[in-house]
């Protein structure tokens, strides 16, 4: 398999100092599974490329750690030779692991500087279809473009292979294409050449520090990274976000990468609760809106994102999610008028604030679970009676729906932080209490897929002013 990486930044030799590999020279490297030729196919002032090739030896590589389920003759015909694989990432690692790391003592003020870069990729098996190249490449900033090879050219009836030959571009890092390159090539693959224990963790965390964890499909990338050992899942997405997430049923994400033949994308009871509440809340006409317990900042992304509301406001207790929330949504890069529209502020729900006043519309997303129940009577005044926004959308766990998830022992709540979880009959009459109190109109919601007896995993209260 081939890795050409080009750049047209003048003088466009610089590649070979941050490479850390000579233009003028053709230099080959053993490893474990074969030999790896670097080599410049165009040189010039103007535009240089440099071409990472794989000598894939099968022997080799069956003598080694290589974990084949197919049968004999599978551990020699396979296509490992003439794809990028997990073989590609440990090449690049060894042979561009200054570059990888960010080093270069020559050109030391070009490490930090984005400049045009082009990597091709010849061939990529990509489990998932285009659709999944843009998926994974379009959020990091990439141009994709893609060439999907038939499974033989003299018989078309035969139809399509999953592999195609990708070009990415993009003004960047060489050492952020190459760590992007080093976690993503495995990821559609789906498959490795060595046993995956704790140790991929802490490599896919060292290589995905600066871009993983806003990423919206961390949760994917992770999973066919870690070829899906659940337990190292959960803990490498635990220290990406820094939050439990030890009972991840109630949001996990779904594994939507069969073909598109066989299933449409799902959305997640995340996606679909964020969905319900923005539709609420738009429906509702408001302009200013305060999302209250606004955590890493995922419903105000798409607050940002719509037009309609002119000032937003995330209120949090925890200091750490508001640093999160900051760095997802990159406010220090947005543009002077989107950076004036929202705002990030500490503080409790169950103490009174004057900032949380003259909102058109309040969010509450799985928040007030958290809260000890002798503290909701404070949280109510604060929010209905002080702040008293003209809308709360204000969404719980339902507690009747737990036992549709096998993994969840029976009595048990969904999050270790959650200090009760309701019934639709209890949030009910709680909702209803409080609107009496405060004079407002509520009516109720299901948010996710409805069974017959128990209902939907989150239930919905939209609260109007009278």
């Amino acid at each position: 398999m081939l890795l050409t990486i080009s750049t047209n930044h003048e003088p466009a030799t610089d590649l070979g100092y941050l490479l850390h590999k000579h233009p003028d020279r053709h230099q080959t490297f053993d490893l474990s599974f074969g030999r790896a030729h670097v080599f410049y196919p165009e040189a010039d002032t103007d535009r240089c490329s440099a071409c990472l090739l794989l000598d894939v030896d099968p022997v080799g590589l069956v003598r080694g750690k290589g974990n084949w389920k197919d049968g004999l003759l599978d551990q020699y015909v396979n296509d490992r030779p003439y794809v990028a694989s997990s073989l590609m990432s440990v090449a690049i690692s060894q042979v561009f692991g200054s570059a990888l790391a960010g080093r270069s003592r020559e050109r030391a003020e070009l490490v930090e500087t984005p400049i045009p870069l082009t990597a091709r990729i010849d061939v990529l098996p990509v489990r998932g279809g285009e659709d999944l190249l843009h998926r994974v490449f379009d959020p990091l900033g990439y141009s994709v473009s893609a060439t999907q090879h038939p499974l033989d050219e003299k018989f078309e009836d035969w139809g399509e292979s999953p592999y195609y030959s990708v070009e990415l571009e993009q003004a960047t890092t060489v050492a952020q294409l190459l760590q992007h390159l080093y976690v993503l090539i495995p990821v559609f693959d789906q498959r490795k050449h060595y046993y995956v224990g704790p140790d991929e963790v802490e490599k896919l965390l060292a290589k995905g520090e600066s871009w993983l964890a806003d990423h919206p499909e961390r949760g994917l990338i992770t999973r066919r990274y870690l070829k899906k050992r659940q337990s190292l899942v959960r803990q490498a997405l635990a220290r990406l976000v820094e939050e439990d997430v030890s009972n991840a049923d109630e949001d996990q994400e779904v594994d939507d990468l069969a073909a598109p033949e066989e299933k449409q994308r799902e959305l997640s009871l995340h996606e679909q609760r964020l969905g319900a509440v923005l539709a609420a809340i738009r429906a509702s006409g408001a302009k200013r809106v305060v999302d209250l317990g606004c955590g890493e900042g995922k419903l105000l992304r798409e607050l940002l994102a719509d037009h309609q509301f002119t000032e937003i406001l995330g209120m949090d207790v925890s200091v750490r999610s508001l640093e999160i929330a900051h760095r997802r949504l990159k406010l220090d890069r947005l543009p002077d008028m989107q950076r004036q529209r929202i705002t990030l502020m500490h503080g409790a729900l169950t103490y009174r604030d004057e900032r949380l006043a003259n909102f058109d519309a309040a969010a509450v997303v799985e928040v007030i679970e958290h809260l000890d129940p002798p503290r909701l009577i404070a949280f109510e005044r604060v929010v209905f009676e002080h702040a008293r926004p003209r809308t709360v959308v204000l969404t719980t766990p339902n507690r009747e729906y737990n036992v549709m998830w096998e993994s969840l022992p029976a009595g048990k709540v969904r999050h270790s932080d959650h200090r009760f979880e309701w019934t639709r009959e209890e949030f009910q009459s709680w909702a209803n209490r409080i609107a009496e109190r405060f004079n407002y109109i509520v009516r109720f919601l299901p948010v996710g897929p409805e069974e017959a007896e128990v209902g939907a995993p989150s239930q919905m209260g939209m609260f109007e002013a009278e």
